[in-house]
């Protein structure tokens, strides 16, 4: 099947696709949700080179899983942000003494920023990545699918293993204690006091 006629499948039809020999829809699927695994990885666990060897694994264990799978029983992403989690959980329990580096954070696009929009934006991301990683696990877990993945609470409980219940307050919490550890940082940040 030709490339461009694959990129409006879905994922679980990529991924049928995929088990039953097509190797263009197991890369037309990689090129759509690499980018994600690796940047909720690198959300959970602050270092670039752990989150690309996460997703990586993670994008293995779906190849493998493919045979097996059930379209329609749970979404291919969030079996994915599943395994990210129990992956970098993993990761944080064989490498707990070792320092978590933030000079990680990605450089911006090419475009029209200007120097200073720049190292602002860089400065801004650094402060919520150090929050981010100063929060416990679950609440980090949480706070980054809902807030910056986008995903909705039954999904985020399904990810976790949890209610949407505890969801809801794992996020809460978390964004209490974002604000928290950010609101002195405002002015540094180039935040206008909007209060």
């Amino acid at each position: 099947m030709p490339l461009d006629s694959l990129t409006n499948a879905s994922d679980d039809a990529l991924l049928v696709l995929f088990a039953n020999g097509d190797p263009k829809a197991a890369l037309v699927l990689t090129h759509r949700l690499s980018p994600r695994v690796f940047a909720y990885g690198f959300r959970l666990l602050g270092d670039r080179n752990e989150a690309e060897d996460v997703a990586q694994e993670a994008m293995l264990r779906l190849w493998k899983v493919a045979p097996n799978w059930r379209p329609g029983e749970a979404k291919i992403t969030t079996w994915l942000f599943r395994v990210v989690s129990n992956l970098s959980i993993d990761r944080k329990r064989r490498h707990h003494s070792r320092a978590v580096s933030l000079d990680a954070v990605a450089d911006p696009p090419d475009g029209a920023d200007s120097v200073e929009q720049t190292l602002q934006d860089k400065a801004r991301s650094e402060a919520l990545q150090t929050a981010l990683l100063r929060l416990p696990d679950r609440q980090r877990q949480a706070v980054i699918l809902r807030n910056i993945e986008g995903l909705a609470n039954p999904e985020i409980a399904s990810i976790m293993g949890i209610s949407v219940e505890a969801v809801e307050s794992l996020t809460a919490r978390g964004k209490r204690a974002l604000c928290k550890q950010l609101t002195d940082k405002r002015d540094a940040l180039g935040f206008e006091d909007d209060r």
